[in-house]
């Protein structure tokens, strides 16, 4: 992907037409950023006086995670600029304030207690690798903020770790493996070795897909995990060997290295190879070329126009997606589901800010009270299809698609219905 970290010169008419500050951005340039001015001409004078509320956003635009980050970061800025386009929110325009939490959660808890006591936000919408998440997310308890997750789907933040002030209008590792280790089992072979991203995500998921496989009949012979951001995995792949039908892998900002390598090692010729949608996002297809055909995976979001995403709204968030994706990398690649996780996320902070007429921090319990239980239905706000806030535990459920790479593209080969991906609520919020 394009890097425009350093293009400053050709970035200052954005950094002197709005009201993001050059501070808060400094680095960053027109390029990446797009639209994030979020009140600027020709409609911000439509708003008058009226103060903007200020939405966090905190997103690894740096480090192992940039890649996902930077379109993670398109998402919250597509439903952000539609949102002032059509007159803002209560009448009042939406501002964001971007942080970069450089993928590392030390740095990222620095930046969240910043945007509570420097930044002054209202709320945040964001969050990208989950030991950041789960870093940050007591200093949104502390300072009593909604905080939207928008990307993290390890199992702690909405069961054992969960709060009343976090919520995930999307899915999660159990869901996912809910979803898909039926497929795997039935369809594909009964042993399975998994690799994994040795943090709390690919943790979270090795054990929900170990459960799952395990209830549908199958078996997990070995499990290997590779420290994120492991440039060469040679050392951790080439010791997989054995009698198993299928390779899973869970990864997602290491999927470019680990989709090529396990194919330069003929693993992929010896096993099933199937993972998390992730390895196989949109964004990563030109790195993989050929290496990726034939891989099975799992996924909230698929950027194709078949079978129940073949529908006007998706049409729209496809295309005005695939033009701001060109502005940061020239050979176009579609979104993935960080753009639309993000984009849907902003769109359920809308949707709650609207119901509970939420005027700043001051009225967070009256928003907390509005997202949950939230009703979000697909159409424009939300292309990929309906969803609800559950109130036990602010797990959302939605519906996952089951793809092959086929010639480079995502095939859908099956639909699973969200309520076939439910999982019991395991959260047991402090009393207030």
């Amino acid at each position: 992907m394009a890097n425009d970290l350093n293009d400053q010169d050709s970035s200052y008419e954005f950094w002197r037409s709005g009201k993001v500050t050059r501070r808060r951005l400094v680095g960053w340039g027109a390029g990446v950023l797009g639209a994030t001015i979020l009140a600027p001409a020709p409609w911000r004078a439509a708003f008058g006086q009226a103060k903007p509320y200020k939405i966090g956003t905190i997103q690894p635009l740096s480090g192992p995670g940039a890649v996902g980050g930077k379109t993670a970061l398109i998402g919250v800025q597509m439903a952000a600029d539609r949102i002032n386009k059509s007159g803002g929110i209560n009448g009042r325009p939406v501002e964001l304030v971007v942080a970069d939490d450089e993928s590392k959660p030390d740095v990222g808890r620095r930046k969240a207690q910043k945007l509570v006591d420097d930044d002054k936000i209202d709320v945040q919408v964001g969050g990208f690798l989950s030991n950041i998440c789960l870093a940050c997310m007591p200093v949104w308890e502390e300072a009593r903020i909604v905080n939207i997750i928008s990307v993290c789907l390890d199992t702690t933040l909405t069961t054992s770790k969960c709060n009343r002030y976090s919520f995930r209008p999307s899915d999660y590792a159990p869901a996912q493996a809910v979803a898909f280790a039926p497929y795997l089992v039935n369809q594909m072979g009964k042993k399975w070795h998994i690799v994994f991203a040795d943090y709390a995500w690919g943790q979270s998921t090795r054990d929900a897909y170990v459960a799952q496989i395990r209830k549908a009949g199958g078996e997990v012979v070995g499990a290997t995990g590779i420290p994120l951001g492991t440039a060469d995995m040679t050392p951790f792949l080439s010791k997989i060997s054995g009698n198993f039908d299928g390779l899973l892998g869970v990864f997602a900002t290491d999927g470019v290295t680990v989709g090529n390598q396990v194919y330069d090692l003929g693993l992929t010729r010896k096993y099933k190879w199937a993972g998390d949608g992730a390895i196989a996002e949109s964004t990563n297809l030109p790195a993989l070329g050929n290496k990726i055909e034939g891989f099975v995976g799992i996924n909230r979001y698929l950027p194709v126009l078949e079978g129940p995403l073949d529908t006007p709204a998706h049409r729209k968030f496809l295309e005005e997606a695939s033009v701001r994706l060109k502005k940061i990398d020239p050979t176009g690649p579609l979104p993935d589901r960080y753009v639309q996780s993000n984009y849907e996320s902003m769109n359920a902070l809308k949707l709650g800010m609207e119901k509970s007429g939420f005027r700043g921090r001051e009225d967070t319990m009256k928003l907390i009270e509005a997202l949950e239980g939230l009703e979000m239905k697909e159409g424009d706000d939300f292309p990929q299809g309906d969803k609800v806030l559950r109130k036990e535990d602010h797990q959302a459920f939605v519906r996952e698609f089951i793809f092959e790479i086929r010639g480079g593209r995502h095939r859908i080969v099956e639909t699973v219905a969200k309520e076939k991906t439910l999982f019991p609520p395991a959260c047991k919020f402090p009393a207030a």
